[in-house]
């Protein structure tokens, strides 16, 4: 038994499992962040649940490149030298540890960690897509569902980008609940800002069945 195939395997399933259940726990904990009948108390613990929780598909999108590269040099669909497949598993493990500095720190100290991370987002999107369409075309070599991999994961960034941006209204809602309890006011930003991410959150979640689907049925 190839042992280093078996974790490499385990490791790229495992991205799915955690990117949808730790969704699928935001999504349900979101509810009770909705529900003015809680008191304020209750809902912010309820966001604390969900800022927690969303760390987990935040954490394996990051895995998502270097796991599944890794794995498909191992079978033979990429030919990619050791030096760069270990420069990758180095700048995805940089990003991750950016990403938690970005969960973990708050307000201005952590604008710095907010900044690179957008921009490695931006770039990421840029480099999977560009990939993805040169795979696609011909100008690099890789099996068709590798290139549609590529391009289903540049489009989970984005959409995670657009959710990003979605939810900045929530924060005055949530900084004034702190501050005074819940108002008509905050009730009503929190309720308009979660019901316009949910179909985005949604789309994400099409996107890495998608994914899923590339990756067992493996079309060339």
């Amino acid at each position: 038994m190839n042992w280093s195939l078996v974790l490499l395997t385990l490791l790229h399933l495992l991205v799915p499992i955690y990117w949808l259940g730790g969704d699928l726990g935001t999504f349900y904990s979101a509810g009770f962040m909705m529900d003015e009948k809680r008191p304020a108390g209750e809902r912010l613990l309820a966001l604390k649940i969900m800022n927690g929780i969303d760390m987990a598909p935040r954490t394996v999108l990051i895995l998502t490149l270097p796991t599944g590269l890794s794995l498909a040099a191992a079978k033979g669909w990429l030919a990619i030298a050791p030096w760069a497949l270990a420069g990758l598993w180095v700048f995805g493990l940089i990003w991750l540890a950016l990403a938690w500095a970005v969960h973990l720190i708050h307000g201005s100290r952590g604008a710095l960690a907010r900044g690179i991370d957008i921009k490695i987002r931006y770039a990421m999107i840029a480099l999977l897509a560009g990939s993805g369409v040169a795979g696609l075309t011909g100008h690099l070599a890789m099996p068709f569902f590798i290139a549609c991999k590529l391009l289903v994961l540049a489009a989970c960034v984005t959409t995670g980008v657009i959710v990003r941006f979605q939810l900045v209204p929530l924060f005055p809602a949530i900084a004034a609940m702190k501050a005074q309890g819940a108002t008509p006011q905050s009730d009503a930003a929190i309720r308009k800002v979660l019901g316009q991410t949910r179909p985005t959150v949604q789309c994400i979640w099409v996107l890495v069945l998608i994914a899923c689907v590339l990756g067992l049925g493996t079309p060339v």
